[in-house]
């Protein structure tokens, strides 16, 4: 089998490496942080490489489009939580 062909997509490389570093910051965290905020962040990044990757594998132009705007949705929330990450945790 070969590999999937997502991954040479630059978008998914970039979503992956989002992901990956947000996953290695978390990990840092104090319990409580980790078990609030850190979860969300993590599902939420996650979340951008799995639809690029599911959308991609669909094989269907409008399938595909459906989950790009799905892993857009997840990067905007991924975006909100690091802004709320931000705030709350540069002000202790």
């Amino acid at each position: 089998m070969r590999r999937p062909d997502f991954e040479d997509l630059e978008v998914y490389q970039l979503a992956e490496k989002l992901a990956n570093e947000i996953w290695r910051i978390v990990k840092e965290w104090d319990n409580f942080t980790k078990d609030t905020l850190g979860k969300q962040i993590v599902r939420s990044a996650d979340s951008v490489c799995a639809n690029i990757a599911e959308g991609r594998g669909r094989y269907n132009y409008q399938d595909n489009r459906r989950f790009v705007k799905i892993a857009r949705g997840s990067l905007y929330e991924t975006i909100s939580w690091l802004r709320l990450a931000y705030a709350n945790l540069s002000s202790g």
